[in-house]
């Protein structure tokens, strides 16, 4: 888990809102080419790495993506604090008090802020607990001496620069990891553990395989392009949601019967579970009423395949999150065996 650990705090010191990934990209072009691979970066903005394997007539297609939820400047206030737009699926109480870096397009120079509702102060609005929390009176407050729209704009920043949420990526002593943004850096951790021990162990996966890390996920667009004709299995490593009537928890890997989509593919659900139960790895079966994935986009999109979805199970999903290391060893080592098995048989 050291290395998995290891490459997962790397990513999630990557600012990489959706829309604003290319620092990402280039780091994992950088890392797999140092593992002796050579990845290809699509122009949607897709790295994908293809591992030869025994049958290559019949391929597999398997993504984790690297983008995550942020901001984009919507508008300056006339006192010089900034107006956001979303970018990803989350409510505006998530991000509150949370330190912010605002990326300015116009000069390549990054401010640091925090995100405020605008009525914060308990000694001036009475109502500053029971607000509404929206759009209209969320804003950034930044670490610059501004007090007015021409001084922000003096500084460069402008409508549509990016804005980026410290991620605060926090291992404790009991195994637990907290963090912004373990959906889904800690899948994308996986799969380079994996391509590092592939590579570095010499071994030929049963079926040529197309790693592809996906970069606008969070808008719902995600891996649906890219695909080879040839591949026949599509699995997304992702997060597994917790909540009410849930079985997924932070200990085991959930692997997804159904999510907003619709159901993923019998055979090779079942294909999962009986991999869990022979290589004795601890799972659960789960579905995520309001999700998406790389796997369903692709479906939209006419890909032929069997799809799937399995991931660590994350607690407060699109919030400040948090896993435990046993939960990611699962998934681990559930998609080490998958990659590993032959083809679904039909």
């Amino acid at each position: 888990m050291n290395q998995t650990i290891d490459f997962l705090k790397e990513l999630v010191a990557i600012p990489s809102p959706t829309g604003y990934t290319k620092d990402v990209q280039d780091y994992l072009i950088e890392v797999l080419t140092d593992m002796g691979y050579q990845p290809k970066r699509t122009a949607k903005g897709l790295v994908i790495v293809t591992v030869e394997g025994a049958n290559d007539k019949e391929q597999r297609a398997i993504t984790a993506h690297i983008d995550t939820l942020g901001a984009i400047v919507r508008a300056v206030r006339p006192d010089g604090r900034l107006k956001l737009d979303r970018i990803g699926g989350f409510a505006w109480n998530m991000i509150e008090g949370e330190n912010c870096t605002v990326h300015i397009a116009s000069n390549g120079n990054t401010v640091s802020g925090t995100i405020l509702l605008h009525q914060t102060s308990v000694h001036v609005y009475k109502e500053a607990g029971t607000v509404e929390r929206s759009q209209d009176n969320m804003e950034v407050r930044l670490d610059e001496k501004v007090t007015n729209e021409k001084e922000t704009r003096a500084l460069g920043i402008e409508v549509g620069d990016f804005v980026s949420f410290d991620p605060r990526c926090v291992v404790t002593p009991t195994g637990f990891v907290k963090s912004r943004f373990l959906d889904d850096k800690v899948s994308a951790a996986i799969l380079l553990t994996l391509l590092k021990k592939y590579k570095k162990e010499g071994i030929t996966l049963p079926v040529t395989t197309h790693f592809m890390f996906s970069c606008i996920e969070e808008t719902g667009t995600g891996a649906n392009s890219s695909i080879p004709s040839e591949v026949v299995e599509f699995l997304a490593v992702d997060m597994g949601a917790m909540g009410d009537d849930q079985q997924t928890d932070e200990y085991t890997v959930s692997i997804c019967v159904k999510d907003g989509s619709g159901p993923y593919n019998y055979d090779f659900r079942q294909q999962l579970v009986s991999l869990c139960k022979e290589k004795e790895i601890p799972f659960k079966l789960d579905i995520y009423p309001y999700y998406g994935s790389d796997a369903s986009a692709a479906m939209r999109a006419g890909a032929e395949v069997k799809h799937a979805l399995l991931g660590a199970g994350i607690e407060s999903s699109h919030s400040y999150e948090r896993t435990h290391i046993d939960s990611i060893e699962a998934t681990q080592s559930l998609v080490d065996a998958y990659l590993l098995s032959d083809l679904i048989e039909e």
